[in-house]
Parts: structure tokens; sequence; C-alpha cells
């Protein structure tokens, strides 16, 4: 295990290695006798002090000339050294050039070149072996093959450690090997690119090569306390992340994707004050999990803010704050917390904030893509302030902890405006508040920009023309089905029509429409504000969510009389709405007559199509798909003109930055269910929803799940994603 020695940083600031008073002083003493081969302080200092650990005695083989390059760098300039044999060595062979590039494949510390000027085959490899002896830990000496030509050869301990755990067969090691010296391409490269290892197991043999501890972040997670001690910068500049921290042995554990850059963790040690303690950790969790936990310039503008508050904001404070609502309003630190939060939530497109207090800490959770993800840790003492903060931006009581409350604000950053929905929830540990963001200025994209194709988009564009009936859409909380009702009425809105909204909240304001907000305190509900519509001559209406009896038999009635009506219901399918319809009192009669058409409909994240490859499934992933598409997979593989054995799905590529999500925005899967005499006479006889989908399927219907399974024979998602969000039977 690496620790940082107590050497005093010079720039320390930038991540250079640190110099030591008398650097010169030993380069010159380390000068040979050709007078022209040095050897390198900080290099000497990184073997030296990997060697004690692994008590290896350090080897006095003659120095090599070690340019000073930047700290992070581990690569191997195996290129620069091939050349400088080649033009210098007219006798050297290829496999004389073999056996210097084996050796300078290895992921040292620090890029080595040599000269080698007029040398014989032999002194070559001489030079190769006394090399091998310098730097015990990274190269072995083994017996070469018979044909190399040489009597003395280097392998790579890293490939022996691969081949030894069984990722990689002693064929492929050799086959690596002879990649390695006609392309340039490190081992490390080649074995991900081939997708011969994953990135673990690549990490976990370096980390065993070089006798330090390995760590799966996603495994056992980071300790929020570890992360305040650096700061978001300073973790992207050493690629390391803070996962642990001991403060009465001042020890911090740190994942680093090059854990041998002392200079880095002397810096480290410094800027903490703490012992440091580095692991080997894989680089893509590294970077994403710095993503995740500073939320990119989130954390750090946030620590800032917190820096200020210090002074101003303790748990003894807390009390006052309830009774000073123009000191929070005055207060910079608190509001800069809170705009960092918003502008946070805008920039990541998220449909929601979660302001969460916990035992020890206030986290903030940001929904995007409908995926909850941990952004953003605050110290509990300011947790309050920032709650009364959005309380009096929200026109809400600051003095009311005990019960719940609800209210609204507009919010302006970087050109753009979001109307957000807030809402309060005392909680053991303090109040919670969770923000709907709604886009004010967002425009409204079509049915096809949704997802809808096929037989189930021509049947809603042929129902939309009918001016009298209801149509409903069905699904979840978070669904999609307000803007499926936006995307609607914005293709139905001329001029000759009169279109009435009743909603809760307005999430999108479309002009030639006339919505309604509704206010239950001063009496205006879905139902009291049906009744005025009315009297509103309305061609088109629509009621943003049929909640109880009296709504659904309005609803009902105004599509009986002239009206074309649109409404939504929570409900898992599009049949369902029926049953739950006829629950609500609704007379068969009236439901069977006014019904023109219900749809049902899911969202799944799409792939993230910039970094998207092709891959072979395994046999029975297509044969589920087949098995629950039916006859849509039959015809599918014939307008593709694939055979089941020739299907490709699509996932993100392994190779992605780390940086870039899987899944980038989304896509609305749907079935749809029109009325007609079958449907009618089950609606009578009060039929469950499983006879109204089979007799639906019978006339054409495709089931969410099967629609779902199409996007992803097309590439648009995977079949995870349609897991998640579908019913599967």
């Amino acid at each position: 295990m690496l620790t940082a020695q107590n050497n005093q940083p010079d720039e320390v600031g930038q991540g250079q290695p640190v110099a030591e008073p008398n650097d010169s002083q030993e380069l010159e003493q380390n000068q040979t006798e050709n007078g022209n081969v040095e050897i390198d302080v900080d290099l000497q200092k990184t073997i030296n002090q990997i060697t004690q650990d692994l008590e290896v005695k350090p080897s006095t083989a003659p120095a090599i000339e070690v340019p000073r390059l930047d700290p992070v760098s581990v690569s191997v300039d195996q290129t620069a050294a091939q050349d400088s044999i080649a033009a210098n060595s007219p006798v050297a062979s290829s496999d004389d050039l073999g056996i210097a590039e084996a050796v300078f494949s290895q992921p040292l510390p620090q890029v080595i070149q040599t000269d080698i000027v007029e040398e014989t085959s032999q002194e070559i490899a001489q030079e190769t072996t006394e090399l091998a002896e310098q730097v015990p830990m990274l190269v072995e000496p083994i017996s070469q093959p018979a044909n190399s030509g040489f009597n003395v050869a280097v392998t790579n301990s890293f490939f022996d450690i691969l081949v030894n755990n069984g990722i990689v067969s002693p064929k492929q090691a050799e086959e690596l090997r002879q990649e390695n010296l006609s392309t340039g391409q490190s081992y490390e490269e080649l074995v991900l690119n081939k997708q011969l290892a994953t990135e673990s197991d690549v990490v976990q043999a370096k980390a065993e090569f070089s006798n330090l501890p390995y760590i799966k972040l996603s495994a056992i997670g980071v300790d929020p306390e570890a992360l305040t001690l650096i700061d978001e910068g300073i973790a992207k500049r050493y690629q390391a992340l803070p996962f642990g921290v001991d403060k009465d042995k001042k020890s911090l554990k740190i994942a680093m994707i090059n854990p041998l850059d002392l200079a880095a963790i002397e810096f480290l040690k410094q800027k903490t004050g703490f012992n440091i303690e580095a692991h080997y950790g894989e680089g893509s969790e590294i970077i994403r999990m710095i993503d995740e936990h500073y939320a990119q310039s989130l954390s750090s503008e946030v620590t800032e803010a917190l820096k200020s508050t210090s002074q101003q904001v303790d748990e003894d404070s807390a009390v006052q704050l309830d009774q000073q609502a123009g000191a929070i309003l005055r207060d910079a630190p608190i509001s800069r917390i809170v705009e960092n939060i918003l502008d946070f939530a805008m920039k990541s497109q998220a449909s929601d904030v979660h302001i969460e207090p916990q035992i020890n800490r206030t986290r903030v959770r940001y929904r995007i893509d409908g995926i909850l993800a941990e952004k953003l840790i605050l110290p509990l003492n300011v947790h309050e302030a920032v709650v009364s903060r959005i309380k009096i931006m929200a026109n809400l009581k600051i003095d009311e902890k005990r019960l719940p409350q609800d209210g609204r604000f507009n919010y302006k950053a970087n050109n753009a405006e979001v109307d957000l929905r807030t809402s309060t929830l005392p909680t053991v540990h303090g109040e919670k508040v969770v923000m709907r963001l709604l886009q004010k200025d967002m425009a409204v994209p079509s049915l096809e920009d949704l997802g809808m194709t096929g037989l189930g988009l021509q049947r809603v564009k042929e129902a939309i023309k009918v001016p009298y009936g209801i149509i409903l859409i069905t699904g979840p909380t978070g669904s999609g089905k307000t803007t499926t009702l936006y995307s609607i009425l914005n293709m139905i809105n001329k001029i000759g029509v009169n279109i009435m909204t009743l909603e809760d909240p307005v999430e999108y304001q479309i002009q030639g429409v006339s919505q309604v907000q509704t206010n239950p305190k001063a009496g205006l509900t879905f139902a009291s504000g049906l009744r005025s519509f009315l009297r509103q001559d309305p061609d088109i209406i629509m009621v943003g969510e049929i909640r109880d009896n009296e709504t659904a038999d309005l609803a009902l009635q105004a599509s009986l009389t002239g009206h074309l009506v649109f409404s939504t219901l929570h409900t898992n399918s599009a049949t369902g709405a029926l049953p739950r319809l006829l629950d609500m009192d609704a007379e068969p009669f009236l439901l069977a007559s006014s019904i023109t058409l219900a749809i049902g409909q899911r969202v799944v994240r799409k792939i993230n199509e910039k970094y998207k490859e092709e891959y072979k499934p395994e046999p029975v992933v297509i044969e589920n798909i087949k098995k629950a598409l039916g006859v849509h997979f039959d015809r599918w593989c014939k307008e593709k003109g694939k055979k089941p054995d020739q299907i490709t799905l699509f996932r993100a590529s392994s190779k992605r930055p780390a940086t870039e999500p899987e899944y980038k925005g989304r896509i609305g899967i749907f079935e749809v269910m029109p009325n007609s005499p079958e449907i009618a006479s089950l609606i009578l006889n009060r039929k469950s929803a499983s006879e109204l989908e089979n007799a639906a399927i019978q006339q054409g219907m495709t089931l969410m799940k099967q629609d779902g399974y199409l996007k992803v024979l097309d590439g648009i998602t995977t079949v995870e994603e349609v897991l998640r969000v579908a019913e599967v039977t």
C-alpha cells in the first residue's frame, strides 16, 4: 500500500512531481562512464518505494535516462525506443526489436527512452537484461521461444497474471504479443479492444502485478465525509476519488487510475493533512463516480457557498431562521446553494429535484430520464436554511413544519424559464422538499417523435377526426400521458375549433388553446370546472385526469353531447381503463357508446446514439423476443430480410468515454385499443380487462411490451429497459 512521503511539494497546485533540493547533485553523481546516461530522481524514488514495500532490494544496474512527463502518464513510449534501436543499430534484427519492445511495453510509472548506439544483437540483449534487473517488479526474465535467436529474453508479468487467472489463453497471449510488436498498441489496449477481458479484470491484474490493493467502488460505495476532503477539480485532475476516511488514524482511502503517481499522492497528503492509502480502481468507475458524487460543477460551487455559511449557519441558529425571512432572502450563500441546485436541474434536464434530510446529512437527488440519481451531499446544519429559502420562493409558510405544503414558483436561468411545482413533507429527520420542473417554452413533440408508429398511429389519427366521443390515455405517473395529450391537441388545434383544457398543473402552454389551472382551495376542481366548460361552447375538452365518479360521469355526458373529450387514467394498460370506469359507477351502456379509443403507454430510455455498438445476443434472448412478439416477429423479419439467427441487437459501447451515459433521452412504447362492436359487447357484459385485451389483440392491437421489443430489434432501446417498465406475462 502506497503512503505519501513527507516532502514539501513544489507548485503542488499544478500537480507536478516533487523536487528535492539536491536533485541536481544526485543527477551529477549518477553520471555513468559513457557520460550520456543519467537516472531521473522521481523514477528512482518510485522504484525504491515499490521495492521497499515488496521487500525487494533495488538493483544496481546502470541508470537509464528518463524524460519528465505528466505524472499521470503510465504508458511506455515503445515507439521511440524501437525507432532509436532501428536508427542506430545497423545489425539489429526484427527479433532484436521485439525483445527491446517487450521491455518497453510495461506499464512503468514514467516514459522510458534509451539511446543504444551501434550495438550488436548480443549487446542489445544484454542491455535489455540489465533494464529488467533494474525494474524487477515490472519485468521478469524467463526463457525465450526457440525462434527468437536469443539466449535471454523478457516476457510481460502483467500478461502472465492474465494467463494464470484464466482471462486469456497462452495462445491468445502470444497472438497479442505479435500484434503489439506490429501495431504498437499496449497490451492493455489490445486486451480491452478485443473484449478478451473486462476493465475490472485488467485493473485487478495490474493491482496484483504492482502488489497494490484493488477496490470496486460500485460495490462498496463512497463515504460522503471523504468527499469533503478533496475538491472536485483536484479529484478530476488526478483522477482520484476519496471513498473512505478514518479521522482517528488520519487516514484517507483513495481510488486512483494510477496509484503509482507518488507526486499526486504527496500533493493529496499535503492538501488534506491525511495519510493517503492509494488503491487501484477502474477508470470508468472513477470518472463516472466523480461526476455523480461531485455533480459536475455543482458540488464545487455549493462547497464554496458552504464555506461562506460556516460562520453564519449552525445548529443553534437554525431555529432563528424561521423568524427571519428577510435575512434568509438576503443570505447570499444560501441563495447561491439553491440557485446551483436549480441551475444543475435545468442543465441536466431533470424532471424532479429531491432534497432529503438523512440522519447526518442532506442528499440532493435528480430524476433524469426517469431514474433518480444522487448528485450532491449537503451538511445537515444548512438543511433548514435551504428549505426555508425554497419556501419563501414558493410563497409557503416558513414557520409551518408540522404539515405538508404545496406551492410553485418561476425560475429563470441561461435564457430559459421553468415553473417549479413545490411540495414539502415533514419527516423524522426534517422537511423533505420535492420540486417538479415544468418547461414553459418547450416545443410540443409530434406523435411520431414520441415513438408512436404503425397501425396504432393510424388508429389515433382516425379517431381524432371524429367530432365526439372520449379518448383515454392510461399509465402510471411519469409515463408521459400529458405529453401525448398535448401532442394530439397540437395536431387538431385549428382556428375553427374551441379547445379548452382543465389541468393540474398546466405543463405546456399552447397558442390558441384556453387552458385552466385547477384550484381546489377556491373550489375549482375537475368536476366543477368541467361543468363550467360546457357553458363555454367548447368543441374539444381536455380534462387532466378522471379521479372520481362525478368527473367520470360528466366526461361521458360531454362526449355524448357532441364534444370530443380527452382525459387520463392511472391504470396499467389500455384495456384496464374500461373496468376502472365501471368501478367508478359509470353505466356500461354509456361507456360502450362513448369510448372511441384507449391508449396505454410507458417510456423507456434510448441507447446513447453516439456510442452505440452492435452485438450478437444469446439464442435464448431472441427466442424470448420471438415468443413475446408472436406474428409481429415474423412480420419484422420479413420486412428486414433477416432470419432469426441473423438478428443482432444494440447496446451502449463499452469503449464510450466514462462521462457518457449508457442511455440518453427517452421514447414511448404504446398500445392502442379502438372501440368496436366486439369490444362494446364485452363492455356491456362487464367483462374483465384480460378478456378485452384478447379481443383487441384479435383485432390487431400491439401490446406495450411488444412495441418495446420491436424498438429493441430496431436498435432504439434494450431488453433490460423494456423489462423494467412493461408488464411481462
